[in-house]
């Protein structure tokens, strides 16, 4: 799934996808989002039309409507500047799931030309724009989540580079690390029995590493999880990539 035949970053001004978990629940990660492209002095664009990636209903098999909605997305994100996105999921729908559903469908090249310059945050900073180090302090252990969707792209990575360069955060490693964490998108609404029982096991397994944050690119992972531990009674704090990077340089980071 890795996207190697991205355009190439042509100055810093950019587009923000905020996603349907922005908009929803987590505003934050938006606003977090902004504040650190804006630390790295880009210029962020936000188009007022976006709605969502499509990917709930190519998730669920409805590709019909699924390709309606990436149509809306393409119209809505055109020019030439990069999307960047706070959510490997996202991203990956964009230069994976929707180029997979249009294969047959005379607008691919649009669809492939967004999906080129489509950027999950972390992809973005240290892939896009060279940037390995980050400035700052963060005191905290943290446990590190790669999500599916970004499975074979290099978000995870970038992800881990930033982290792990940050003063004062310490990155902690939990066992079965690479297990889905059972949410999958219309997976939980389906299965949520299974769905329950993943997150459970996802978060022994966290526990166990004993971090202070529990810290992922993507949102749904973080709710799904988050959520299973309040119910259970024993929450745990959960962060975005974009909070920690956010605010660590309030933190005391200079550019």
């Amino acid at each position: 799934m890795l996207n190697s035949g991205r355009i190439p970053i042509a100055g810093k001004r950019v587009q923000l996808m905020a996603t349907c978990l922005c908009d929803a629940f987590y505003d934050d990660v938006a606003a977090a989002t902004v504040e650190v492209l804006e630390h790295l002095g880009a210029e962020v664009v936000f188009p007022e039309g976006q709605t969502c990636c499509g990917q709930p209903a190519f998730n669920g098999g409805d590709w019909a409507a699924s390709r309606k909605v990436v149509r809306h997305t393409v119209r809505t994100f055109a020019g030439t500047e990069p999307v960047v996105v706070p959510s490997g999921s996202c991203a990956a729908m964009m230069f994976h799931g929707a180029v997979l559903e249009f294969e047959k469908e005379p607008d691919l090249p649009e669809v492939e030309a967004l999906g080129r310059r489509t950027w999950e945050l972390a992809d973005f900073i240290v892939n896009g724009l060279g940037v390995t180090t980050w400035p700052g302090r963060y005191e905290a252990t943290v446990a590190f989540h790669r999500s599916c969707h970004s499975r074979g792209t290099r978000s995870g990575d970038a992800s881990l580079t930033l982290l792990k360069s940050i003063a004062g955060l310490r990155v902690v490693e939990f066992g079965e690390g690479e297990q889905c964490c059972g949410f999958g998108g219309t997976f939980a609404v389906s299965f949520p029995q299974i769905s329950a029982a993943m997150g459970t096991l996802k978060l022994e397994h966290v526990r166990a590493a004993k971090p202070d944050v529990f810290v992922s690119g993507d949102m749904s992972c973080l709710m799904h999880l988050g959520g299973l531990a309040a119910k259970e009674g024993r929450p745990i704090q959960t962060r975005h990539l974009a909070q920690v990077l956010r605010d660590a340089v309030k933190n005391g980071g200079q550019s």
